[in-house]
């Protein structure tokens, strides 16, 4: 059993899971729209909001599969000269991102 303390009323990922993956989702939307990456999004809904970075992952997975044309276009967004591939897969120079921090 579960024993679980919010400071705020969310749900829950084992009592409520459907609430907090739909939660989850609602987050990573707002992500989207201050053109985040999907590592900015992972670390802030980490640091801001306590999810855990496996279940952002898995949420903005299953949002690319729904919402293919979406992500390549937001890809070609905010990585214009990155983006060289024509499916999510990284190219050479998204795979050098410690070089840009």
């Amino acid at each position: 059993m579960h024993y679980h303390t919010h400071q705020y009323p969310l749900p829950c990922l084992y009592c409520h899971p459907h609430s907090y993956i739909m939660m989850v989702q609602n987050l990573i939307e707002r992500c989207l729209i201050f053109h985040m990456s999907q590592d900015q999004c992972i670390k802030a809904l980490a640091e801001h909001a306590g999810i855990k970075p496996l279940v952002t992952i898995t949420v903005w997975r299953e949002l690319q599969k729904e919402n293919e044309e979406f992500f390549r276009s937001y890809l070609q967004l905010i990585f214009p000269r990155q983006f060289m591939s024509s499916n999510f897969q990284r190219g050479p120079g998204l795979s050098r991102r410690k070089h840009w921090k």
